[in-house]
């Protein structure tokens, strides 16, 4: 019998919790299939003054949380950095400095996407370094799961923030447009090439053996590319039937988003020449072995 598989769905967290000396953790309070217990936003530093990383998705419900983290830090926020620009990252910038007040907004551009939330963004490119008392944030381009996205290393840790490119439990949806399963799977080796410590994710709790899960996470993509082949080489299959074979372990709820996956696998194979879709667009097509 097949082993029921880890997931975010249905995990619980505390609202507030220290993870280290230099970190400390406010939840975003919007859980759901694709967040789990919620956006793990990041107080970040030593000082008075200290970074707020990523700012979950606006509910009203996250200030209350947001102000107990600072209150029991003993901190104000100095700035705020974000992994991405997904409304779960970035959705809650303007409610903080709506209630905080004026405050600096970085992150890598993503045009055409940004602008909708209304939130003034100063530009961070890979490289970029960010800086409270007792903390230094160097950004790391790390796209596929988000064309803008961001992991930071955190210098006196030898940690990683990884955003959502590795999760404190289950896998990353990797969106089959406009994201990247080539690109993501890149993101991954360079990761792993930095030999982390810890990874603070954007979701689930803290991992505290980051080299271990980073290549726990291109292990498990290996066999879901085998997975999503060996089900091809049965004859031609449309994207939901794949996730009914690959998937058939994990709760209904989570099938939507690994459609997202498997659509992005074969977009990967394809590219490769391993696979091909049939007539009409790809991600409805029926799809076939070469």
């Amino acid at each position: 019998m097949q082993s029921a598989p880890s997931v975010l769905l249905g995990l619980q967290m505390p609202d507030v919790d220290r993870w280290s000396e230099r970190v400390a953790v406010a939840l975003g309070k919007n859980p759901g299939p694709f967040t789990g217990p919620g956006t793990n936003t990041y107080l970040v530093g030593r000082g008075r003054r200290r970074l707020l990383l990523d700012t979950g998705d606006g509910r009203p419900d996250y200030l209350p949380v947001l102000e107990r983290a600072l209150l029991e830090t003993g901190c104000e926020i100095q700035e705020i950095v974000l992994t991405h620009g997904h409304p779960d990252h970035l959705g809650g910038a303007r409610q903080v400095l709506e209630r905080f007040g004026a405050r600096r907004v970085s992150k890598l551009p993503w045009p055409g996407n940004d602008e909708r939330y209304g939130v003034e963004v100063e530009p961070l490119a890979d490289g970029s370094v960010v800086e409270s008392e007792g903390a230094t944030l160097r950004a790391v381009h790390t796209p596929g799961h988000a064309p803008d996205h961001l992991a930071f290393w955190l210098d006196e840790e030898r940690a990683l923030f990884s955003g959502d490119n590795v999760l404190g439990l289950g896998t990353t949806v990797i969106p089959a447009q406009p994201g990247s399963l080539r690109l993501y799977l890149a993101s991954l080796e360079l990761l792993l090439a930095l030999r982390p410590g810890a990874i603070y994710p954007a979701h689930g709790p803290r991992i505290a053996d980051g080299v271990a899960k980073l290549r726990e996470y291109l292990e498990h993509r290996r066999e879901r590319e085998a997975q999503v082949l060996a089900v091809l080489a049965e004859g031609p299959a449309r994207i939901p039937e794949i996730v009914r074979r690959v998937y058939a372990a994990y709760p209904e709820a989570l099938h939507a988003a690994a459609a997202q996956s498997v659509g992005a696998q074969l977009l990967k194979l394809a590219e490769e020449g391993r696979a091909r879709p049939g007539a009409g667009e790809p991600l409805e097509a029926r799809w076939e072995l070469p």
